[in-house]
């Protein structure tokens, strides 16, 4: 019998700790990040009311705008400090649960969303699992769509702040650039980070349907991220952001300028039903 996963206590640990629900709203790096990927849904989610099932929502900050949009949603989240911040959304429930194992009733889903689980699942047989369990969780062609940290970002991150100059730092940028793995070294937790390719193919074994790629912030989130760390301003609603922004939006059909974004998102389906009709952009 295959036994029930846990998730490791100290990803627990860091995101009891950690104000998950003020991240993407406290600068433009997070700004960037919410409204990219709020935009990306919008252009694949059926029409509401459809039953959404967010799995990995933390404190329901997508939850939210869903629900406000009119469908119906369910959180599902290893931290009980997120899943009690999450019921608290009007109309929003949620549940203690691990991507790997869902509860959810096989094809009750129209949409199911893996925006975080994937960021800390080491091993491929893991991620695939989670995305296998998302596809089962959704009704025959349902929309599915997985996050992922690219590969890259810590080492354009550190580049932003300059941290790559300590060489201890460099080190173990060489490691996560190799490997992916990363120890939770500084400022974060246990991760993993994925090439598009490495996710792409990770989809495609899980046996998702008609997978498309897009980078999330864009190549431009880097130059917002530096503009903020050193000159101590809030870029939201200034020309760089907006700028950030539009490159974005501009570099979604060139997959070579995917992994240039801090954040991946895959969208595909559940095998079985075809594309689910989209409301558009």
């Amino acid at each position: 019998m295959t036994s029930t996963p846990s998730v490791r206590p100290e990803i627990i640990d860091f995101y009891t700790r950690s104000d998950e629900a003020a991240r993407l709203h406290t600068n433009a790096t997070g700004s960037l990040e919410l409204t990219r990927t709020r935009e990306l849904l919008r252009r694949h989610l059926p029409p509401a009311p459809a039953r959404v099932l967010d799995v990995g929502g933390g404190p329901g900050t997508h939850a939210r705008w869903l629900a406000e949009d009119g469908y119906t949603v369910h959180v599902v989240d290893p931290v009980p400090k997120h899943v009690r911040q999450a019921a608290a959304v009007d109309g929003v429930t949620a549940e203690v649960g691990d991507a790997r194992h869902l509860t959810a009733t096989t094809g009750t889903y129209d949409a199911v969303l893996l925006l975080g689980p994937l960021y800390h699942l080491h091993d491929t047989a893991d991620r695939i699992r989670a995305l296998a369990e998302a596809a089962r969780a959704a009704r025959p062609g349902g929309l599915i769509a997985a996050a992922a940290i690219s590969r890259y970002a810590p080492l354009l991150d550190y580049i932003a702040t300059t941290g790559i100059t300590e060489p201890e730092v460099q080190d173990s940028l060489r490691d996560t650039l190799d490997r992916g793995r990363y120890a939770g070294q500084r400022g974060f937790t246990v991760a993993y980070f994925q090439t598009s390719a490495e996710l792409l193919a990770d989809v495609t074994r899980a046996g998702l349907a008609n997978p498309t790629l897009y980078g999330v912030e864009g190549p431009g989130w880097v130059a917002v991220k530096a503009i903020e760390k050193y000159t101590g301003t809030n870029l939201l609603g200034t020309d760089m952001y907006e700028a950030a922004l539009a490159a974005a939006r501009v570099a979604d059909p060139h997959p070579a300028l995917t992994d240039a974004s801090a954040h991946i998102l895959a969208v595909a389906h559940a095998a079985g039903g075809g594309e689910a009709p989209s409301r558009g952009a």
